[in-house]
C-alpha cells in the first residue's frame, strides 16, 4: 500500500548544506527568543512576507482550530503563504510567549539538530492556544522554521470547570436527587447526544462537561463498560498505560502497563459515576432526523424493556461507535452456507474454552487474530492462523522503547504536554525518513523474532513505504500485529501458520484452499476487522445524511485524519473514532467546537478543498 501524502526530505545537516554543529555551541534560548519576536511583530502587522521569511522552504505548518476552526497541516512555503493570507488578519494572533518547556536543542540522530520550543499565544478576542516549534540551522547561520504547530487550547470567557473553578458550594443531602434529575432530562433536552458508552463517548461526556455543555451518553449494553468486558476475555491492550490515560483522570500509579480488557471496562463505569456523567443503558438510538428549519436532530431511543423516548431539538448527535462504527466485516466464501462448524467474526468471539476439543482456524494475522489464536493454543485448542497478506510485526517491547521514549514513559513528559509533541509531527514530514530510521531501530532490536518468523514461512512488511506501525494505523487502522508473545507461538509451530495458497471455499467440514490443499476445522473465526462506519450513519440518519457524510478514517494528502472528531459534511454531525490517546486529546477539539458554536464563537472554517 502507498501513500499520496505530500512532504520533504529530512532536514539533515547535509540536506540544508550546513556544516557539522556543536549543540554546546547553540545558545537555544537567544535564537527562539529572536525568532519568536519576529513572528509575533510579523503577525501583528499582518506581514505575510515576513512571517513567510522566518520559515525554512521545506517546511511544515500543522493547526488544529486556532487559525483554521479545522485540523489542517500546510505543506511548503507556498501554501503556508496562501495560508497566511487567508486567515492571518482573520485570526489576529497576539500575545505570544516563549515557555521554558521543551526549549532546548534536541539531536533525535548525529546528522539530525533542531531548536525545540513551546509558545502560548491569544487568538484575536476568540480564544487561548499553545505553539510547538522545530528551527532547523541555515547556510547563512541562522535559524529558521522547519514545523510549527498551533493548538486552541480554551475560549476566551469559556474554561474548562476545574481546578479553581470547580463547584465550591458544600451539598448536604441534595447530590443524589439532583443528578438523578439530571440524567433523566425530564423537564430538558441535552445539547448532545453521544450514541457509544466506550472511552471514546465517557471522553467526549466528560469534555463537554467541563465546559457546560449539556451531553447524554446512551449505551446499548447493560453497563458501561461492556463493550470491553463482552470481548474475548484474553483481550489485553497493547499500548502502555502512560499513553492511554483518560482526561482529567488518569489512571493510578499502581495500574499495570498493559490493561486488561475486564479491568478497563471497569474503569470506564468507574469513570462514568466519578465524573458525574449522564447515561442510559440498555438502549439505543434507532432513528436521528435531521431538521433543518431548527438546525437540530429529532431521536429517537428505544429501551430494550419496549418504552421509546423521543427527543425533538438534539443540537449535536455524535457517534462513538468504535472502529468504523463496530460493524463486522466478514468477508463471503463460496460454500459457508453448507459448512458444519460454526462461523464468527472476532467480535463474536468470548471464550477460548467454549471450544475445547474443536479444530479452530483463525481467518486474519493482524492483532485480534494473533490475541485469538494464542488464546487457543493456551487453552489446548488445536488452532491454524491463516494469513491472507504480510503483516507487519513490532514487539512492544521494543516498539514502544523506541518510538515512546522521552515522550509517553515512566517518568516522562507529563501528558497534555506529550500528547502536543506528538501531535507537532506533521505525518508529512514522519512518513519521509524520520519514520523509516524507527522502523528500522525497532526492527534491529527485534531481529530474533523477526527472523523466526521469515523461517517460519510468516509474511512480513515494514509498513507503508518502511513506516511502520504509525501509518498504518491512522491509514487503515489495520494491518499489523504489536507483539506480545504471539509471534513466538507462531515461530515455535505452537499456532499453526497457512499462508501458500489463497482461500478458496468452505467444505463442509473445513477450508479449501486454490492448490487443493485442505484444513479440517470446526470453528472458523473471522479477524477480519469491520467495515465503513457510515453504515451505522446510514441505519441510523438514512441514506441522504450518509451519502453526504465524509469518510470515516483514512487520511488526507496533508496526513489529516478524514471525519472524525471534525467536520463531515453535515450540521451537527459528529463522529469520535480512535483509540485511548487520540480521544484523549482530540475528545478536546470536539468539545471546543461545539462550545464555540452554542456560545456564537466558531468560524469561519478554514477547510481543505477536494
Amino acid at each position: 500500500m502507498t501513500l499520496n501524502l505530500e512532504g520533504f526530505p529530512l532536514p539533515t545537516l547535509d540536506h540544508l548544506g550546513v556544516s557539522s554543529i556543536s549543540p554546546s555551541d547553540i545558545d537555544a534560548k537567544a535564537i527562539t527568543s529572536d525568532w519568536l519576536n519576529q513572528f509575533a511583530t510579523f503577525s501583528k502587522d499582518n506581514d505575510v512576507e515576513g512571517t513567510l521569511s522566518l520559515f525554512n522552504n521545506e517546511s511544515y505548518w500543522r493547526d488544529i482550530l486556532a487559525f483554521t476552526w479545522d485540523f489542517r497541516t500546510f505543506i511548503g512555503t507556498n501554501n503556508i503563504k496562501q495560508f497566511l493570507k487567508d486567515r492571518l488578519s482573520i485570526s489576529q494572533p497576539k500575545a505570544f510567549k516563549l515557555r521554558d518547556e521543551l526549549l532546548g536543542v534536541q539531536q533525535p540522530y548525529p546528522d539530525l539538530i533542531w531548536i525545540s520550543f513551546m509558545f502560548d499565544f491569544e487568538v484575536g478576542d476568540i480564544g487561548i492556544a499553545s505553539g510547538i516549534g522545530r528551527l532547523v540551522p541555515q547556510t547563512d547561520g541562522s535559524w529558521k522554521a522547519n514545523c510549527i504547530f498551533t493548538n486552541l487550547e480554551e475560549l476566551k470567557g469559556f474554561p474548562e470547570k476545574v481546578g479553581s473553578l470547580r463547584n465550591l458550594e458544600p451539598n448536604h443531602g441534595l447530590w443524589e436527587a439532583l443528578r438523578r434529575r439530571e440524567a433523566a432530562f425530564e423537564d430538558k433536552e441535552p445539547t448532545a447526544l453521544i450514541i457509544g458508552g466506550g472511552q471514546g463517548g465517557m471522553e467526549i461526556a466528560a469534555r463537554l462537561k467541563m465546559l457546560d455543555v449539556s451531553a447524554l451518553v446512551v449505551e446499548k449494553n447493560a453497563r458501561i463498560g461492556d463493550s470491553w468486558r463482552n470481548r474475548y476475555k484474553a483481550l489485553c491492550l497493547h499500548d502502555p498505560v502512560w499513553y492511554d490515560h483518560m482526561p482529567y483522570l488518569p489512571f493510578p500509579p499502581n495500574w499495570p502497563a498493559y490493561s486488561p480488557a475486564a479491568k478497563l471496562a471497569g474503569w470506564l463505569e468507574y469513570y462514568a459515576e466519578a465524573m458525574e456523567l449522564n447515561v442510559w443503558t440498555s438502549c439505543e438510538v434507532t432513528k436521528a432526523d435531521r431538521d433543518e428549519a431548527n438546525d437540530s436532530w429529532a431521536v429517537t431511543v428505544h429501551f430494550f424493556d419496549g418504552r421509546d423516548h423521543k427527543f425533538k431539538g438534539i443540537k449535536h448527535l455524535i457517534f462513538a461507535t468504535g472502529l468504523n462504527g463496530n460493524q463486522p466485516n466478514i468477508p463471503s466464501y463460496p460454500g459457508m452456507d453448507t459448512f458444519k462448524g460454526q462461523i464468527l467474526h472476532s467480535s463474536q468471539h468470548n471464550l477460548a474454552s467454549d471450544h475445547l476439543g474443536k479444530r479452530v482456524v483463525v481467518i486474519g494475522a493482524c492483532t485480534s487474530g494473533h490475541d485469538i489464536a494464542s488464546d487457543y493454543y493456551l487453552n489446548g485448542i488445536d488452532v491454524t492462523m491463516y494469513q491472507r497478506s504480510s503483516t507487519y510485526i513490532m514487539s512492544t517491547k521494543a516498539g514502544w522503547e523506541v518510538l515512546f521514549s522521552n515522550l509517553y514513559s515512566e517518568g516522562a513528559l507529563p501528558t497534555d504536554l506529550a500528547d502536543r509533541v506528538n501531535a507537532s509531527f506533521p505525518l508529512g514530514f514522519m512518513m519521509n525518513g524520520f519514520a523509516q530510521r524507527a522502523t528500522e531501530a525497532i526492527a534491529e532490536k527485534d531481529k530474533e523474532i523477526l527472523d523466526g518468523l521469515r523461517k517460519r514461512g510468516f509474511k512480513l512488511n515494514t509498513g507503508i513505504n518502511g513506516t511502520g506501525f504509525g501509518m498504518l494505523a491512522w491509514s487503515k487502522a489495520s494491518g499489523y500485529y504489536l507483539d506480545v508473545g504471539a509471534s513466538q507461538m507462531i515461530i515455535d509451530g505452537k499456532i499453526k501458520l497457512k499462508n501458500d495458497s489463497l482461500l478458496q471455499s468452505f467444505t463442509k467440514t473445513g477450508l479449501k484452499f486454490e492448490d487443493d490443499s485442505e484444513i479440517p476445522a470446526d470453528v472458523v473465526i473471522f479477524a477480519t476487522g469491520f467495515g465503513d462506519a457510515r453504515n451505522l450513519i446510514r441505519k441510523i440518519c438514512g441514506d441522504d445524511v450518509a451519502t453526504k457524510c465524509s469518510p470515516v478514517w483514512g487520511l488526507t494528502n496533508e496526513g489529516e485524519i478524514r471525519g472524525s472528531w471534525k467536520d463531515m459534511g453535515i450540521p451537527g454531525l459528529w463522529y469520535a473514532m480512535g483509540n485511548l490517546a487520540m480521544d484523549r486529546f482530540h475528545s478536546k477539539h470536539l468539545a471546543l467546537q461545539i462550545k464555540a458554536m452554542e456560545e456564537r464563537k466558531f468560524g469561519p472554517r478554514y477547510s481543505r478543498v477536494g
